[in-house]
C-alpha cells in the first residue's frame, strides 16, 4: 500500500462504505447478528436519553448569566451559532457515550466479527487464534480492555469538557472534542482486529500515532455516523468490519 495513500483521511472514511457490502458475504454475515441486535437496544436507549436531556443540556450551557456584561453580550449576539455548535457537541456526547456501553457488552462478539473479517479478506485463519471456542474463554480479558480504553477516555474527556463551560474557550471546545472522539472512536474500533494478535493497547496507540490523519479520517466518518438516524444502529458491526479492512491492508505484515 503506498505511504501517501496509508495516511489519507480521506481513504480511510471510505472504509466504512466498503464494509457495507462484506458485512452479507458468507461466513461473515452471521457474526453480525448479536453486535446489531446489541447496537440497536443501546441506541434506542440513547435516543430516548437524548431527547429526554436535551433542553436541560442547552438551557445550561446557553445561560449568560453571571458573566460580565460585554462578554454576555458578545455570547448573545452569537447565540445562533452557539446554538448550532452546542447541539453539535450534545449529539456527540450522548452517542459516544452510549457507543462505548455498546462496545462494552458486544466485545466478545465484536472480536469475533473481526476474526470472520480478516479470514475472509486474508483466505486463511488468524495463526494465533484457537478457534471460536479459544477466543470466547478471552471474554474477560476483552472486557477488561474495554475498561482499559474507558479509562483512557475518561482521563482526556474530563478535563476537556471544562473547556465548555470557560467563556473563552467555549466556542472552540466542540471541535477539539470532535476531533478527540474521533481519536477514540479509532482506537476503539482497531483495538478488535489487532487485539486478536495479542497487540497490547499501547502498542496499537503507537502504531495510529504514526499515522494519526489516517486513524482521525476513519475515527471522524465512524463518529459521524453514530448521529445518522437508522445509520447509527448498523454502526458498531460495520465499523469493526472497516478497521479490520484497514489492518489488513495498512497495518499487518
Amino acid at each position: 500500500m503506498p505511504e501517501n495513500k496509508s495516511k489519507n483521511p480521506v481513504a480511510a472514511a471510505g472504509y466504512l462504505l466498503k464494509a457495507v457490502p462484506l458485512a452479507t458475504k458468507p461466513g461473515i454475515k452471521r457474526f453480525v447478528i448479536i453486535p446489531l441486535a446489541i447496537n440497536i437496544m443501546v441506541f434506542v436507549l440513547a435516543l430516548w436519553a437524548g431527547i429526554h436531556y436535551f433542553s436541560i443540556f442547552m438551557n445550561d450551557m446557553l445561560d449568560f448569566s453571571g458573566l460580565w456584561d460585554w462578554v454576555a453580550a458578545i455570547l448573545e449576539f452569537i447565540r445562533p451559532l452557539l446554538w448550532v455548535v452546542f447541539f453539535a457537541a450534545y449529539l456527540i456526547i450522548v452517542f459516544y457515550g452510549f457507543s462505548i456501553l455498546a462496545n462494552i457488552i458486544a466485545a466478545p462478539f465484536n472480536s469475533l466479527l473481526a476474526e470472520a473479517t480478516e479470514k475472509y479478506l486474508s483466505g486463511q485463519p488468524l495463526n494465533d487464534q484457537g478457534g471460536i471456542m479459544a477466543l470466547l474463554k478471552d471474554v474477560p480479558p476483552l472486557i477488561w480492555m474495554e475498561i482499559r480504553k474507558l479509562i483512557y477516555f475518561l482521563l482526556r474527556a474530563i478535563p476537556l469538557l471544562l473547556l465548555f463551560i470557560i467563556p473563552f474557550t467555549a466556542p472552540i471546545a466542540p471541535i477539539i472534542w470532535f476531533l478527540f472522539s474521533a481519536w477514540m472512536m479509532s482506537l476503539q474500533y482497531m483495538d478488535y482486529p489487532m487485539g486478536n494478535h495479542r497487540i497490547n493497547f499501547a502498542e496499537q496507540k503507537l502504531k495510529q500515532k504514526q499515522k494519526r490523519m489516517f486513524s482521525l479520517g476513519y475515527g471522524s466518518v465512524v463518529l459521524g455516523a453514530t448521529m445518522l438516524p437508522i445509520i447509527n444502529f448498523v454502526i458498531i458491526p460495520l465499523a469493526v468490519i472497516a478497521a479490520t479492512q484497514i489492518w489488513v491492508e495498512h497495518y499487518k505484515e
